[in-house]
């Protein structure tokens, strides 16, 4: 139904670069949360997922 009603998301290769970049800059405020809760083995492991949305966007 919502796809539906907003529409078939985009596919296009500027897109899914976009969608790439929110990811990082999402996973970014999740790191400084984590980081605020003292959960640095989550910290750590943020670093890998970065640099696969990185590896990805470059």
């Amino acid at each position: 139904m919502f796809w539906e009603v907003y529409g078939r998301l985009d596919q296009s290769e500027n897109a899914l670069w976009r969608r790439q970049v929110y990811e990082a800059r999402h996973l970014g405020a999740v790191r400084l949360e984590r980081h605020r809760l003292g959960n640095y083995e989550g910290v750590r492991a943020s670093y890998d997922s970065m640099a696969d949305i990185l590896a990805a966007v470059g």
